[in-house]
């Protein structure tokens, strides 16, 4: 069976890394692509990227979510979102260099949210630049480690955070057990040895 970077048939288990903000790996954009910082009236664009990769189903699933993670919060994003502009100045990826906006994280660590690249830009090499871009500007911020909330669906991203160095939190590798065999059998990471890989129907939703 193949699955899909963001595939609903797999059983949804939330999943959480972390990582020292040292050594940060150097990956550049393709040629044609920069990084520009959000400005005000950005909202509409995000949208629209996190839609086209599939994490939405609907516009409405993402203005709750903006709401819910940046309303009230829009004075700090000029500083901590980022976007990815090609050269027709088309923004085609982004993500946000955060922290948890829910207040129950109390380790000082920056948390990165929302690591989205439309679905047509995909497979162009803009992750790992977006990503590692994202880290250094936490790193201006301030901050020394950095905790990234993802989940099972995702498991392609998740093993492009373990390709930078991302590794499962202790406590995240006992609770999500399950999710992280289910990355360890669609990936085959070597950072994921310890756990058991599954059978296909037993990934399944």
């Amino acid at each position: 069976m193949v699955f899909d970077n963001n595939d609903k048939r797999i059983a949804h288990w939330r999943l959480r890394l972390c990582r020292s903000l040292d050594d940060i790996p150097e990956y550049k954009l393709p040629e044609g692509y920069h990084f520009v910082f959000y400005e005000p009236g950005d909202r509409d664009t995000w949208i629209e990227i996190e839609q086209s990769a599939k994490e939405f189903d609907t516009r409405e699933q993402g203005e709750a979510a903006w709401a819910r993670y940046f309303g009230g919060h829009e004075t700090e994003l000029p500083e901590r979102m980022i976007f990815i502009e090609d050269e027709s100045g088309t923004k085609v990826a982004t993500a946000t260099a955060y922290y948890d906006p829910f207040g129950q994280d109390t380790s000082g660590s920056a948390w990165l949210h929302w690591v989205s690249v439309r679905r047509d830009q995909q497979g162009c090499g803009l992750s790992k630049p977006l990503v590692c871009e994202a880290f250094r500007i936490m790193r201006e911020l301030g901050y020394t480690n950095v905790i990234i909330p993802t989940q099972t669906n995702t498991w392609l991203a998740v093993k492009i955070y373990l390709n930078l160095g991302c590794r499962p939190t202790p406590e995240n590798a006992v609770e999500s057990e399950t999710g992280w065999r289910i990355v360890r059998t669609l990936t085959n990471h070597p950072a994921l040895t310890s756990f058991a890989p599954l059978e296909v129907d037993e990934m399944l939703a």
